[in-house]
């Protein structure tokens, strides 16, 4: 894989900023971090080279210094909100990022419960977690947030919440997804830590966009992308251009609670240690690309791959409208679109040709693979073994696996599962694969190639079916597909 992203530079010169304004605080800096602390996958995709847990391991070089505070609100728990990209419950996803945090060895210190207004589903996941042995916290919905100031910053506002209890100088407060209140925990915070004479302070961690990339800089792009539902926009930081005379990029909905937060610094401690919301964060993102060109290339990738995902998510009735259009006018600000791409030509010529589901797939090398459709694979299926002879430098027309392994496996499922289809999955398939490398060298030289399938894009000209996506996600494989579920 083309790396465009230096992650060791990364480790390195994230955790000493986060240092630096520990220190430039003194007693405590609460750290708001948002976007996905662990398995950034969009991270990885438009910055070649980082890592899906670069922020994890980051962390992990200030261990003895940070515990973590996980946020989540009352309504996503009564309203069972879930995680679109893993398919859990955002109670789910706290028990289980708690379960990853401590398996590297991080402190985390409580569960705070945002938004609390009495949701009977909040003091069942309360139990739960004090069952667990975790520590949880109430803090409550507050009249008038975020624009009355001053009951905010008050006895009645901020002073009802619970104060949390922690005990190293880093306190991480992270979520299982957006709106779960993780700014407010930290600003409660620091308005009781002020109370009991605590020097405090606050500061923001958000990958994107990057500041100190262009407005227009692709892989801001992919971030506006990334968030069209939201309607999340990139913009200059006014603030900032104004204080110091340099151009830095924000994104809206932090530019204008800007001057929020700034009201409440200066009731809480009579100033504002902030020029700009660029200020408040410490994202050293753009300082570890090392090679521009592949981030600009993958970031374009990762906008079309948005838009092929919104498109299909449209026709299976959960996508909307106004995101795909928002991702159609940053396809043009970024000059680019779908026809662009090689897989998307060579998968809807293939299907043309044959008048059958086609896949194509391109390796880092920029070669291009195909399956097609046949009485026996299916075309996720044939594209997958293809892939594998390519990079093992088989023979194409050599088969790995003799239909004689493979028939079998067709009338099972057409004589006794009761299936329709008789062609093979790429599950299966692979499980075939892995059978015959036992005894074949050439079966086991592909089959030791899958690795190599990671970050490589992948075409389809039908939306496939569950099985063979669940397999390309699990390969690390991008896969994107024309919104039809059928050849016309």
């Amino acid at each position: 894989m083309k790396i465009g992203f230096d992650n060791d530079k990364y480790l390195h010169m994230q955790s000493e900023h986060i240092k630096e304004r520990i220190d430039h605080f003194g007693d405590k800096l609460y750290l708001e971090f948002g976007g996905k602390l662990y398995d950034d996958y969009h991270a990885s995709r438009v910055l070649p080279g980082f890592m899906p847990d670069s922020k994890l391991r980051m962390l992990l070089q200030l261990r003895d210094q940070a515990e973590i505070v996980v946020a989540i609100s009352a309504g996503a728990i009564a309203s069972n909100k879930m995680r679109g990209d893993l398919g859990i419950t955002y109670d789910e996803d706290a028990l289980r990022l708690i379960e990853v945090f401590r398996s590297f060895g991080l402190y985390v210190g409580s569960v705070a419960i945002t938004q609390y207004t009495g949701e009977a589903a909040a003091d069942e996941f309360r139990r739960h977690l004090d069952a667990l042995g975790i520590p949880s916290y109430l803090l409550y919905k507050i009249e008038g947030y975020p624009s009355n100031i001053e009951h905010i910053v008050s006895d009645d506002g901020y002073g009802k919440n619970d104060y949390i209890k922690t005990s190293r100088p880093l306190v991480v407060v992270t979520a299982p997804g957006p709106g779960s209140g993780k700014m407010a925990t930290c600003l409660s915070q620091l308005y009781h830590e002020h109370k009991r004479g605590i020097s405090a302070g606050y500061a923001k961690f958000e990958t994107f966009p990057v500041w100190n990339l262009p407005l227009n800089h692709p892989v801001n792009i992919a971030y506006e992308a990334a968030t069209a539902d939201l309607n999340d926009v990139n913009m200059i930081d006014p603030f900032h251009l104004e204080a110091y005379g340099k151009t830095t990029v924000n994104y809206n909905r932090d530019v204008e609670v800007y001057p929020v937060l700034r009201a409440m610094f200066e009731r809480i401690y009579g100033h504002c240690e902030y020029q700009s919301p660029t200020d408040m964060g410490v994202n050293m993102v753009g300082n570890c690309i090392c090679d521009d060109a592949v981030c600009q290339q993958a970031a374009k990738d990762e906008i079309i791959r948005r838009y092929y995902t919104e498109v299909c998510n449209i026709k299976k009735g959960l996508g909307s409208k106004e995101a795909l259009y928002k991702i159609e006018l940053l396809m043009k600000q970024a000059g680019i679109s779908p026809a662009d791409r090689a897989i998307t030509t060579c998968a809807l010529e293939i299907e043309t040709q044959t008048h059958a589901p086609a896949v194509a797939v391109a390796l880092h090398n920029d070669v291009i693979v195909d399956g097609k459709t046949s009485d026996l694979l299916s075309a996720p299926a044939a594209a997958l073994i293809n892939v594998l002879k390519e990079l093992a430098g088989i023979d194409h027309k050599k088969p790995l696996i003799s239909p004689e392994a493979l028939q079998p496996i067709s009338q099972l499922k057409k004589n006794y599962l009761g299936s329709t289809d008789a062609s093979l999955h790429s599950d299966e398939v692979l499980v075939a694969l892995s059978i015959s490398s036992n005894n074949d060298a050439d079966a086991k030289a592909a089959f030791d190639k899958i690795p190599e399938l990671k970050g490589c894009n992948v075409h389809s000209s039908v939306m496939l079916d569950e099985v063979d996506e669940q397999i390309f996600k699990k390969l690390g494989m991008y896969l994107t597909c024309e919104p039809k579920t059928k050849v016309i």
